[in-house]
C-alpha cells in the first residue's frame, strides 16, 4: 500500500474529508490531494503530525512506500548540508579578514612610516590567510558534489 492510499484508508477511517484533514494539519486541501494521488509528499513535520493524528508510527508511513522514504532521507540530508556550508564560508571569511588585516598593516607602516608588528608570528600572516581560503574551497566543493549526487 502507497502512502496516498495509507492516508486516504486512515481519513476515511476517521470520516474525515480532504478539508477536514487539511485543516488539522494546517495546509490546503489540494495538498492533501496530491498526497492522496502520490502527486506529492509532505515533508517530515507533517508527517510527524499525520502520524500523531493517526496514531500510526512514523514507520508504519515510511515503509508503505518506498519513494517517500527516499524523500525524507533527502531531505534530511538537506537540513545539513545549510549548516555544513555556512562552515565553510566562516572558515573562507576568516581567511579573508587575516589577509585585509595582513594587507592594511602593510599598508599603513608602508604609508604612514610606521612600526606595526603583527602578533602571532610570520607564518600566520604568510599563510594563515591562505591555508584557510583553500581549506574552506576545498571543503565547500566536495560538499557541492557530495549534495549533487543525491
Amino acid at each position: 500500500m502507497t502512502f496516498g492510499e495509507k492516508l486516504k484508508a486512515e481519513r476515511m477511517k476517521k470520516g474525515w474529508t480532504q478539508d477536514d484533514l487539511a485543516e488539522k494539519l494546517y495546509v490546503s486541501r489540494q495538498s492533501v490531494s496530491k498526497w492522496e494521488n502520490g502527486a506529492n509528499y509532505p515533508n517530515i513535520e507533517i508527517l510527524i503530525k499525520i502520524s500523531d493524528l493517526f496514531g500510526l508510527t512514523i514507520d508504519e508511513l515510511l515503509r508503505s512506500d518506498e519513494e517517500l522514504t527516499r524523500k525524507v532521507i533527502k531531505d534530511g540530508k538537506q537540513l545539513a548540508y545549510p549548516r555544513l556550508k555556512f562552515f565553510f564560508d566562516i572558515v573562507f571569511m576568516a581567511g579573508v579578514v587575516l589577509l585585509v588585516i595582513k594587507l592594511g598593516v602593510l599598508l599603513l607602516n608602508k604609508a604612514a612610516g610606521l612600526d606595526i608588528a603583527l602578533p602571532g608570528g610570520t607564518f600566520l600572516w604568510n599563510f594563515g590567510s591562505l591555508i584557510l581560503m583553500v581549506a574552506a574551497g576545498i571543503g565547500s566543493g566536495i560538499l557541492k558534489d557530495k549534495y549533487k549526487e543525491d
